[in-house]
């Protein structure tokens, strides 16, 4: 144990010391540096998306960084039934959008990591070619969990999930959760590694094998749980 304590105290003055000397490291790997949605993520990622939710211009850096086209929104009154602060609209990205939405930055952010490391890799991967539009059916909806009159609000209601239904691609071939989930064929084995793909961007992703309220699409949200289904 002494040994061990010893390490650590030398390694925190060698640090301490090349810190005084001018050495940072690089961008990717100082926690304290704007996330670059340009570079893979890692494992400082997920602390990068907390802090931006209530850092504006911090998160202006991030999606600067993105192939994002997107509009700062105006935060609404503390007095709404359901208040959005530090929310984007996202026009589209790599691929455009059915329709823009309304997003938190952490779930923009998130989105076009997810877009660039995970979405596109795995169509040029299992189809040979690129997504060109994200069909969803909505992120912002005040309301609680599953439409219910009481309990928790839902994270749609504060701009932090988004339901992603199908997927058009360059040939203009249209994969549908609701169609071909249940398939065999390169369709479903691509819904299967984007949700897969999906999971390692977003807190939570919920598909077709949760529950049959998601059999169309896929749930996912950048609340605090880590679920992946």
């Amino acid at each position: 144990m002494k040994v061990v304590l010893a390490l650590l105290g030398v390694l925190v003055l060698a640090a301490g010391q090349a810190w005084h000397l001018g050495w940072r490291p690089p961008a990717q790997w100082n926690p304290l540096a704007p996330l670059d949605v340009s570079q893979p993520p890692n494992w400082l990622t997920g602390f990068k998306l907390k802090r931006l939710r209530d850092d504006p211009a911090l998160c202006q850096q991030a999606l600067q960084s993105s192939q994002l086209r997107y509009r700062a929104q105006a935060d609404s009154p503390a007095s709404a039934k359901c208040p959005l602060s530090n929310v984007w609209r996202i026009e589209g990205g790599q691929a455009r959008l059915s329709s823009s939405f309304l997003a938190s930055c952490p779930l923009a952010v998130a989105y076009a990591l997810f877009e660039r490391h995970g979405l596109q890799p795995v169509a040029q991967r299992v189809l040979g070619q690129p997504v060109v539009q994200v069909d969803h059916l909505g992120s912002f909806a005040c309301r609680n969990v599953y439409n219910r009159k009481a309990g928790r609000l839902s994270q749609h209601a504060s701009a932090n999930a988004l339901d992603i239904a199908g997927f058009r691609l360059r040939d203009g071939q249209r994969i549908v959760l609701a169609r071909d989930w249940q398939g065999s064929g390169d369709k479903a084995v691509f819904l299967r590694e984007v949700r897969q793909a999906a999971c390692e961007h977003f807190s939570t992703v919920l598909g077709p094998e949760y529950n049959a309220a998601h059999r169309d699409h896929f749930h996912v949200d950048m609340g605090r749980w880590q679920v992946c289904r």
